[in-house]
């Protein structure tokens, strides 16, 4: 660990938690901002989230205390947070995106998803890993799909300098168009808002801790879509949300590709050109 942070965030742990730090070890992620466990002198373990001035994480620690008190997810709990340093709970466990954790993390979703809210939206703006995320109550989810987060996210991607003018226009055509291709659902639902496999920590077959939100209240096909991505959930999740919530077969056909339109320009904002081909097999998907 490197020294300089270790002397400056010492003080503030042994004085927040009134017990001597036994040893530090990095943990994995931490894209924007050093994840270390915390071992105690005292036997017990937490987590402690080190940033630097861009990243404010009192945000997160907002959204694990909302989750925690608004929703049965097992996220952390917070212990203490200024904006650069979060103390939260250790969860143990590991990564195992298959069977049995994979159909309980379908029913805490499912229970997730039928919290709900009279707008679409927060109370206030959150963040998407790095990036600033914008929640401005509406009472049109379509509305605030297109508002907030697709030309939104086109605008921070054009900025970025990785998405080309000729695939952003070929966006803007789409985001005219989501009437065609979307719903208005019956009701607003919490979603955790970043749900894939390395945000879930799982320990004897079962979801032992989820991280990282990037919540608000959306069409719980939002969060559906984003776990179909990359190192998708699979049948066992969706079978089990399913026995909660019952998904249409247009989700799978048509809706969730449109969705995933913002983790992709997130993605590409962030990481560069290689999420420029499914961004393409997307919109050639509904004829752009």
């Amino acid at each position: 660990m490197d020294d300089i942070i270790q002397s400056t965030i010492q003080p503030t742990v042994e004085s927040v938690l009134q017990q001597r730090i036994a040893a530090w070890q990095p943990l994995a992620g931490g894209m924007i901002s050093q994840v270390l466990r915390v071992d105690l002198a005292g036997g017990e373990s937490i987590v402690a989230k080190v940033g630097d001035s861009g990243h404010d994480l009192t945000i997160e620690a907002y959204m694990l205390r909302y989750l925690r008190e608004h929703s049965g997810l097992p996220v952390p709990a917070v212990l203490y947070d200024e904006p650069n340093l979060l103390l939260m709970e250790f969860v143990d466990g590991r990564i195992k995106w298959e069977g049995e954790p994979l159909r309980h993390l379908g029913e805490l979703l499912a229970k997730c998803h039928q919290v709900t809210s009279p707008t679409y939206g927060l109370e206030r703006d959150t963040l998407i890993g790095p990036l600033h995320q914008p929640n401005p109550q509406r009472d049109s989810w379509i509305t605030f799909f297109r508002e907030q987060r697709l030309l939104y996210i086109i605008g921070i991607a054009r900025a970025s300098g990785n998405l080309p003018a000729e695939l952003e226009l070929r966006l803007l055509r789409i985001a005219e168009q989501l009437d065609r291709f979307l719903i208005e659902p019956a009701k607003p639902a919490l979603i955790h808002g970043d749900m894939w496999k390395t945000n879930v920590i799982t320990c004897a077959g079962r979801v032992a801790g989820i991280i990282d939100p990037a919540l608000y209240y959306a069409h719980n096909e939002m969060e559906l879509a984003y776990m179909t991505l990359f190192d998708g959930a699979g049948e066992e999740f969706f079978d089990a949300y399913s026995n909660y919530i019952p998904i249409e077969e247009a989700f799978f056909t048509t809706r969730r590709h449109i969705y995933n339109l913002y983790p992709l320009l997130i993605h590409l904002t962030i990481f560069g050109d290689q999420y420029l081909a499914p961004l393409h097999e997307t919109l050639v998907r509904y004829g752009h």
